[in-house]
Protein backbone atom coordinates (compact mmCIF):
# COMPACT_ATOMS: atom_id res chain seq x y z
CA UNK A 1 0.00 0.00 0.00
CA UNK A 2 1.23 3.51 -0.80
CA UNK A 3 1.20 6.22 1.84
CA UNK A 4 0.55 10.25 0.80
CA UNK A 5 1.46 12.04 3.47
CA UNK A 6 -0.39 15.82 2.92
CA UNK A 7 0.50 19.00 2.21
CA UNK A 8 -2.69 21.85 2.59
CA UNK A 9 -2.02 24.97 1.57
CA UNK A 10 -3.44 28.04 2.49
CA UNK A 11 -1.59 31.81 1.74
CA UNK A 12 1.59 29.71 1.01
CA UNK A 13 1.74 28.03 4.06
CA UNK A 14 0.80 24.72 5.62
CA UNK A 15 -2.24 24.02 7.58
CA UNK A 16 -4.40 21.63 8.67
CA UNK A 17 -8.40 21.94 8.50
CA UNK A 18 -10.60 20.20 10.77
CA UNK A 19 -13.77 18.91 8.94
CA UNK A 20 -12.87 21.51 6.14
CA UNK A 21 -13.91 24.31 8.27
CA UNK A 22 -11.54 27.26 6.88
CA UNK A 23 -12.33 28.63 10.99
CA UNK A 24 -10.77 26.10 12.44
CA UNK A 25 -7.38 25.90 11.16
CA UNK A 26 -3.56 25.11 12.46
CA UNK A 27 -0.80 26.65 10.96
CA UNK A 28 2.29 24.25 10.91
CA UNK A 29 5.22 25.83 8.82
CA UNK A 30 5.72 28.64 6.07
CA UNK A 31 7.79 26.95 4.48
CA UNK A 32 5.90 23.87 2.05
CA UNK A 33 9.13 22.61 0.35
CA UNK A 34 10.67 22.07 4.00
CA UNK A 35 7.72 20.06 4.99
CA UNK A 36 8.18 17.84 1.43
CA UNK A 37 11.94 17.82 2.11
CA UNK A 38 11.08 15.82 5.68
CA UNK A 39 8.51 13.50 4.47
CA UNK A 40 10.99 12.98 1.86
CA UNK A 41 13.59 12.01 4.51
CA UNK A 42 11.23 9.88 6.61
CA UNK A 43 10.79 7.37 3.01
CA UNK A 44 7.92 8.92 1.31
CA UNK A 45 7.43 8.23 -2.15
CA UNK A 46 4.26 10.13 -2.61
CA UNK A 47 2.55 13.70 -1.85
CA UNK A 48 -0.76 14.83 -1.99
CA UNK A 49 -1.33 18.46 -2.04
CA UNK A 50 -4.22 20.43 -1.59
CA UNK A 51 -4.34 24.18 -2.53
CA UNK A 52 -7.13 25.14 0.05
CA UNK A 53 -7.53 28.62 -1.30
CA UNK A 54 -8.07 27.52 -4.64
CA UNK A 55 -11.06 24.93 -3.51
CA UNK A 56 -12.54 28.22 -1.84
CA UNK A 57 -12.42 30.75 -4.35
CA UNK A 58 -10.30 29.32 -7.56
CA UNK A 59 -7.73 31.40 -7.51
CA UNK A 60 -3.94 30.20 -7.97
CA UNK A 61 -2.77 31.36 -4.76
CA UNK A 62 -0.24 28.19 -3.74
CA UNK A 63 0.98 27.85 -7.48
CA UNK A 64 4.28 29.05 -6.39
CA UNK A 65 4.26 26.86 -3.41
CA UNK A 66 3.33 24.16 -5.11
CA UNK A 67 5.88 24.54 -7.78
CA UNK A 68 8.27 24.82 -4.99
CA UNK A 69 7.11 21.57 -3.81
CA UNK A 70 7.69 19.91 -7.13
CA UNK A 71 10.94 21.19 -7.75
CA UNK A 72 12.21 19.00 -4.49
CA UNK A 73 11.86 16.02 -6.76
CA UNK A 74 11.98 12.27 -5.49
CA UNK A 75 8.42 12.53 -5.15
CA UNK A 76 5.20 11.45 -6.74
CA UNK A 77 2.66 14.43 -6.10
CA UNK A 78 -0.89 14.56 -6.41
CA UNK A 79 -2.64 18.24 -6.47
CA UNK A 80 -6.24 19.21 -5.35
CA UNK A 81 -7.97 22.22 -4.95
CA UNK A 82 -10.48 24.38 -7.38
CA UNK A 83 -9.32 22.43 -10.27
CA UNK A 84 -12.57 23.52 -12.48
CA UNK A 85 -11.36 23.37 -16.28
CA UNK A 86 -8.80 22.39 -18.54
CA UNK A 87 -6.37 24.77 -18.42
CA UNK A 88 -5.48 24.37 -14.65
CA UNK A 89 -5.12 20.35 -15.27
CA UNK A 90 -2.33 21.65 -18.10
CA UNK A 91 -0.65 23.95 -16.07
CA UNK A 92 -0.56 21.45 -12.65
CA UNK A 93 0.90 18.49 -15.19
CA UNK A 94 3.37 20.72 -17.12
CA UNK A 95 4.69 21.94 -13.63
CA UNK A 96 5.58 18.06 -13.12
CA UNK A 97 2.39 16.88 -11.00
CA UNK A 98 1.51 13.36 -11.79
CA UNK A 99 -2.10 13.74 -11.15
CA UNK A 100 -4.91 16.03 -10.41
CA UNK A 101 -8.22 15.75 -8.48
CA UNK A 102 -11.07 16.68 -9.67
CA UNK A 103 -13.30 17.48 -6.75
CA UNK A 104 -17.09 19.73 -7.29
CA UNK A 105 -16.95 19.88 -10.65
CA UNK A 106 -16.90 16.26 -11.16
CA UNK A 107 -19.89 15.84 -9.93
CA UNK A 108 -21.86 19.06 -10.94
CA UNK A 109 -19.99 18.51 -14.51
CA UNK A 110 -19.78 14.92 -15.15
CA UNK A 111 -19.40 15.13 -19.38
CA UNK A 112 -16.62 17.82 -18.54
CA UNK A 113 -15.05 14.89 -16.19
CA UNK A 114 -15.79 11.95 -18.67
CA UNK A 115 -13.50 14.33 -21.37
CA UNK A 116 -10.90 14.71 -19.44
CA UNK A 117 -10.75 11.27 -18.14
CA UNK A 118 -10.42 10.16 -21.93
CA UNK A 119 -8.01 13.06 -22.64
CA UNK A 120 -5.50 12.55 -19.56
CA UNK A 121 -6.31 8.65 -18.38
CA UNK A 122 -4.52 7.84 -15.31
CA UNK A 123 -3.40 11.44 -14.46
CA UNK A 124 -7.23 12.20 -13.77
CA UNK A 125 -8.15 11.14 -10.51
CA UNK A 126 -11.67 12.57 -8.68
CA UNK A 127 -11.88 13.38 -4.87
CA UNK A 128 -14.99 11.75 -3.77
CA UNK A 129 -16.26 13.64 -0.20
CA UNK A 130 -18.79 12.03 1.66
CA UNK A 131 -20.74 12.66 4.63
CA UNK A 132 -23.67 10.15 5.71
CA UNK A 133 -22.63 8.07 2.56
CA UNK A 134 -24.07 10.96 0.25
CA UNK A 135 -21.61 13.64 -2.19
CA UNK A 136 -20.39 17.01 -0.43
CA UNK A 137 -19.55 19.71 -2.63
CA UNK A 138 -18.18 23.14 -2.55
CA UNK A 139 -15.73 22.86 0.04
CA UNK A 140 -18.40 20.32 1.87
CA UNK A 141 -20.71 22.96 2.49
CA UNK A 142 -23.62 21.47 0.34
CA UNK A 143 -24.28 18.01 0.81
CA UNK A 144 -25.97 16.55 -2.60
CA UNK A 145 -28.83 13.71 -3.09
CA UNK A 146 -26.10 11.43 -4.84
CA UNK A 147 -24.64 7.95 -2.89
CA UNK A 148 -21.00 8.22 -2.84
CA UNK A 149 -20.77 4.09 -3.26
CA UNK A 150 -23.15 4.35 -6.32
CA UNK A 151 -20.98 7.64 -8.11
CA UNK A 152 -18.11 5.52 -7.48
CA UNK A 153 -19.28 2.43 -9.53
CA UNK A 154 -20.19 5.06 -12.62
CA UNK A 155 -16.62 6.76 -12.62
CA UNK A 156 -15.91 2.96 -12.99
CA UNK A 157 -17.73 2.76 -16.30
CA UNK A 158 -15.91 5.94 -17.58
CA UNK A 159 -12.19 4.97 -17.09
CA UNK A 160 -11.49 6.67 -13.80
CA UNK A 161 -8.45 4.92 -12.03
CA UNK A 162 -8.11 6.29 -9.00
CA UNK A 163 -10.73 7.89 -6.16
CA UNK A 164 -9.39 9.47 -3.27
CA UNK A 165 -12.14 9.34 -0.89
CA UNK A 166 -13.06 11.13 2.35
CA UNK A 167 -15.32 10.44 5.11
CA UNK A 168 -15.93 14.14 6.02
CA UNK A 169 -17.07 13.60 9.68
CA UNK A 170 -13.58 11.51 10.38
CA UNK A 171 -11.37 14.54 8.71
CA UNK A 172 -9.28 16.06 11.06
CA UNK A 173 -10.56 14.62 14.32
CA UNK A 174 -8.00 12.18 14.76
CA UNK A 175 -10.27 9.24 16.49
CA UNK A 176 -9.99 6.84 13.33
CA UNK A 177 -11.32 7.03 9.99
CA UNK A 178 -14.20 4.87 8.54
CA UNK A 179 -12.60 0.99 8.02
CA UNK A 180 -16.38 -0.21 6.90
CA UNK A 181 -16.94 2.17 3.51
CA UNK A 182 -13.15 1.08 2.79
CA UNK A 183 -14.08 -2.68 2.87
CA UNK A 184 -17.13 -1.42 0.74
CA UNK A 185 -15.27 0.86 -1.71
CA UNK A 186 -12.49 -2.75 -1.98
CA UNK A 187 -14.94 -4.48 -3.23
CA UNK A 188 -15.15 -2.85 -6.76
CA UNK A 189 -13.06 -3.71 -9.88
CA UNK A 190 -11.11 -1.39 -11.62
CA UNK A 191 -10.74 1.43 -9.26
CA UNK A 192 -7.52 2.16 -6.74
CA UNK A 193 -9.03 3.48 -3.71
CA UNK A 194 -7.29 5.99 -1.53
CA UNK A 195 -8.31 6.30 1.95
CA UNK A 196 -8.71 9.73 3.57
CA UNK A 197 -9.96 11.46 6.75
CA UNK A 198 -9.48 11.11 10.03
CA UNK A 199 -6.34 7.94 9.94
CA UNK A 200 -4.86 7.91 13.66
CA UNK A 201 -3.68 4.61 14.47
CA UNK A 202 -1.77 2.29 13.13
CA UNK A 203 -3.44 -0.84 13.36
CA UNK A 204 -5.75 1.24 10.92
CA UNK A 205 -2.83 1.41 8.02
CA UNK A 206 -2.42 -2.70 8.37
CA UNK A 207 -6.42 -3.28 8.19
CA UNK A 208 -6.12 -0.94 5.26
CA UNK A 209 -3.52 -3.05 3.86
CA UNK A 210 -5.34 -6.23 4.43
CA UNK A 211 -8.21 -4.95 2.62
CA UNK A 212 -6.44 -4.17 -0.49
CA UNK A 213 -6.37 -0.60 -0.40
CA UNK A 214 -4.47 1.11 -2.70
CA UNK A 215 -3.20 4.05 -0.55
CA UNK A 216 -3.67 6.25 2.69
CA UNK A 217 -3.28 9.87 2.64
CA UNK A 218 -2.13 10.77 6.37
CA UNK A 219 -2.20 14.82 7.54
CA UNK A 220 -3.12 15.77 11.12
CA UNK A 221 -2.13 12.45 12.56
CA UNK A 222 1.54 12.99 11.42
CA UNK A 223 1.64 16.87 11.94
CA UNK A 224 1.17 16.51 15.53
CA UNK A 225 3.07 13.22 16.33
CA UNK A 226 0.51 10.38 16.78
CA UNK A 227 1.45 8.92 13.99
CA UNK A 228 5.26 8.62 13.10
CA UNK A 229 5.33 8.92 9.01
CA UNK A 230 8.21 6.44 8.53
CA UNK A 231 6.68 3.94 10.43
CA UNK A 232 3.65 4.20 8.66
CA UNK A 233 5.38 4.13 5.45
CA UNK A 234 7.33 0.95 6.67
CA UNK A 235 3.72 -0.74 7.79
CA UNK A 236 2.59 0.09 4.48
CA UNK A 237 4.84 -1.43 2.80
CA UNK A 238 5.16 -4.78 4.66
CA UNK A 239 8.61 -4.20 6.18
CA UNK A 240 7.57 -2.89 10.05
Amino acid sequence: MQIFPAIDLRGGQVVRLTQGDYDQMDIYSPDPADIARKFKAAGAKNLHVVDLDGAKDGTLANFDAIRAIVQEGGLFIEVGGGIRDEERIRQYLDLGVGRVILGTVAITNFSFLKEMVAKYKEKIAVGVDAKDGFIAINGWKEITGTKSVDFCKELVEIGVKTVIYTDISKDGELKGTNLEIYKTLSELDGLDIVASGGISFEREITALKEMGTYAAIVGKAIYTDKLDLKRVIQLAEGNA
